[in-house]
């Protein structure tokens, strides 16, 4: 268990510091192909090592599983991400991203194995809901418009992708190589979020520079590898309910980092949204403890 509490760890410091990067990186390459980039490689690196290694990798049968993991978790999850990014400043992303145990609870909830909503949960979502009216409202107002208005869209279907995703994986065997899984998790999803780029015509303004060179070389190693690898072994052999927490870390790491190096805004009313958001996440999990 030990190792399943120290990839939690790994995941939430890793993530924590990929809203940063991300938004790096889109100065100059485009949202999809950018994600596409980066999970495929990272995934297509993890496969050539395992094979070398001599390691088992997942049969051709389970291949269509994986795939359907792979859009859910990075395809929607992931893109939604950094569609979200190219309008909300990286640490907010991470703030609306965060509401994903929201989703997770709601889709136990309409499950017949899963957990019943209860009085104290429903009142989690409410508050939940109202700290993102309070964080996302303002901007809406105030010129915000709709580029920042599909941004918030663009996050939660990131967050319902993911709830989805983490969800089908639970419930598969356990008896598979987690992180070569993961890999084909990552090929899969990286594969369908290039083409995804392509059919929007990102092609023509891709391009790199060194800043977002290295930005994407980080996403790809500390994001991709390390962090998405440790997130399929930790949701393997830990409670989906404890998994989910990472999300409670990852806009406190978000919002430092792009208040800091970025010189995003960060005023008293996105302090006080961000609280609420917070105390609604822990309403809804303690629920559940």
């Amino acid at each position: 268990m030990r190792k399943a509490y120290a990839a939690w760890i790994i995941v939430c410091l890793a993530w924590g510091t990929t809203y940063l990067a991300i938004r790096i990186s889109l100065e100059t390459i485009p949202p999809l192909l950018m994600a596409g980039l980066r999970y495929s490689v990272a995934g297509g690196v993890l496969i050539a090592v395992f094979k070398a290694r001599g390691e088992k990798l997942p049969s051709r049968r389970t291949w269509p599983a994986l795939a359907v993991l792979g859009i859910l978790l990075l395809g929607f999850g992931n893109g939604g991400v950094v569609w979200a990014e190219q309008a909300v400043p990286s640490g907010l992303t991470a703030v609306l991203v965060a509401v994903v145990p929201f989703w997770m609870a709601g889709m136990e909830a309409v499950r017949r194995d899963g957990e019943s909503l209860t009085r104290r949960r429903l009142f989690g979502f409410l508050v939940g809901f109202c700290g993102i009216v309070l964080l996302v409202w303002p901007e809406l107002q105030g010129g915000g418009g709709r580029g920042f208005l599909g941004g918030v869209v663009a996050s939660q279907v990131a967050c319902a992708g993911w709830a989805l995703g983490s969800a089908y994986a639970r419930r598969r065997g356990r008896d598979e190589n987690v992180l070569a899984t993961a890999a084909f998790e990552m090929l899969f999803g990286g594969i369908a979020l290039g083409m995804a780029g392509l059919l929007m015509n990102e092609g023509p303004v891709l391009s790199f520079n060194a800043r977002t060179a290295g930005a994407l070389a980080y996403l790809i190693v500390v994001g991709a590898i390390v962090g998405f690898s440790a997130y399929a072994y930790a949701l393997k052999h830990l409670p989906v309910s404890f998994v989910s927490l990472y999300a409670y870390v990852n806009p406190v790491i978000a919002v430092i980092l792009g208040t800091l190096i970025l010189k995003e805004p960060f005023g008293i009313r996105m302090a006080v949204a961000v609280a609420v958001v917070l105390a609604g996440m822990t309403l809804v999990r303690s629920s559940t403890a």
